[in-house]
């Protein structure tokens, strides 16, 4: 049985497509075609169903992935057992959520780069279903976002963390910093708020839409980055993450402000796909981030 075969069956798995397959690959799409249909041979049953141009899994062919799967990855520990860890040079290629990607990503970068420098990595950023997309197409190996618990099948949760969604304003906007603000008084502040796409938004917009209350924003961005920057000169109030304004908390430039809504939670959560070969890179980067979040727990 070659390892090229079984590289080959997991791309098509990933890709659902011999066509994405063979041009990730580098092989021509008959190339593909043949390696998997060498694999059925050996295997003694169909792995793929081919309908027009569709293709999927069989019963049989979601079996095999965790066979392919294991044997890739001792396969490439086998290749590795005599290098320092550090020595890892291959691709990572991880896909986050715009808040992620601006206030968890660069601390956890800094530190794997620190460790593995000859590791190129490609960072994309997009909305949950973008990202996972782009998984599912073998894009990206590692999909870190920030949404509602994602349990299903077809994902492997490495990492998964309850994250508050606050709202924020500026120390001087807030006179007695235990005082409950009622919605109805608080959705006529002046918001700065992320574009529509975030998940935790659409919990606030059901939230309020519950009561008959709306947030009409002075500002949508999609960086948060920025609508801290513009918290920090006294532009309004905002709903964010509460990991984005930890430090600003932190030093009291920026205040938590209190309300009779239910507090939002949202998880921040590193998936790859079912079918997709852990690599080293991969492997690497998911202990970086399970550390720094036993480490975030700890403190």
């Amino acid at each position: 049985m070659e390892l090229r075969n079984i590289n080959t069956f997991l791309k098509v798995a990933a890709t659902q497509n011999f066509s994405k397959a063979a041009e990730q690959l580098g092989y021509s799409q008959s190339a593909v075609t043949v390696q998997i249909r060498q694999l059925e041979k050996e295997l003694g049953t169909p792995l793929f169903e081919r309908i027009g141009k569709r293709v999927s899994l069989t019963e049989r062919g979601m079996e095999f992935i965790s066979y392919a799967n294991e044997i890739m990855r001792v396969t490439d520990q086998a290749r590795f057992f005599a290098k320092d860890q550090r020595e890892l040079d291959g691709t990572l290629r991880i896909g986050g959520v715009e808040s992620v990607c601006t206030a968890l990503l660069p601390d956890l970068l800094c530190s794997f780069y620190a460790q593995y420098p000859k590791v190129k990595i490609i960072i994309k950023s997009g909305t949950t279903q973008e990202l996972m997309e782009m998984a599912k197409s073998n894009e990206i190996d590692l999909v870190f976002t920030l949404d509602r618990k994602i349990c299903h099948a077809e994902w492997c949760g490495a990492v998964q963390k309850k994250e508050r969604i606050l709202f924020v304003a500026p120390a001087g906007q807030i006179s007695d910093r235990k005082a409950e603000v009622p919605a109805r008084e608080l959705v006529t502040k002046a918001f700065l708020l992320t574009e529509s796409g975030a998940a935790y938004q659409y919990e606030l917009e059901r939230l309020l839409s519950d009561r008959d209350l709306e947030i009409l924003p002075v500002l949508e961005i999609g960086n948060t980055e920025t609508i801290i920057h513009l918290l920090q000169k006294g532009m309004g109030y905002s709903f964010l993450p509460e990991f984005t304004v930890k430090k600003e908390l932190k030093k009291e430039q920026l205040l938590e402000v209190r309300t009779d809504l239910p507090t939002v939670v949202m998880y921040s959560q590193l998936l790859y796909h079912k079918s997709k070969w852990v690599t080293q890179e991969m492997q690497k980067f998911i202990e970086l981030v399970k550390d720094s979040s036993q480490t975030d727990k700890s403190e």
